[in-house]
């Protein structure tokens, strides 16, 4: 059983930055990818972007050059550094926690981004 519980959302204007953050506890893989995916209103869930556990880093197109992600794995916790944020970017933000090719997978709550002035 693995837990995942975001924080750091809220409601910023358009330019703003927030910061999110993601504890996992629990079995927790030490072989895995960390990331985080968000959902609008009447769309599908879009990756943002993923950390695995080396490394490695992936990005979506959208947030490329204003989004970074980082995880400290010794707390088992992954971070989300949003700036230059769009009101395309208001979505529910999910933590997730993966195997290679997400062969499994465990998501948190979701924490609510809302960028409007």
């Amino acid at each position: 059983q693995v837990q995942l519980v975001e924080s750091g959302g809220g409601l910023v204007q358009p330019g703003g930055s927030l910061r999110l953050s993601c504890a996992a506890s629990g079995s927790i893989f030490s072989i895995n990818s960390m990331g985080w995916y968000r959902q609008a209103p009447g769309k599908q869930r879009e990756l943002v972007a993923t950390i695995t556990s080396d490394g490695i880093i992936n990005y979506a197109d959208s947030v490329k050059g204003r989004f970074t992600i980082s995880r400290d794995n010794a707390k088992n916790t992954v971070y989300l550094q949003m700036n230059s944020l769009k009101p395309e970017d208001t979505a529910v933000y999910y933590c997730s926690h993966t195997g290679r090719g997400m062969r499994w997978a465990y998501w948190g709550q979701g924490t609510q981004v809302t960028v409007s002035s």
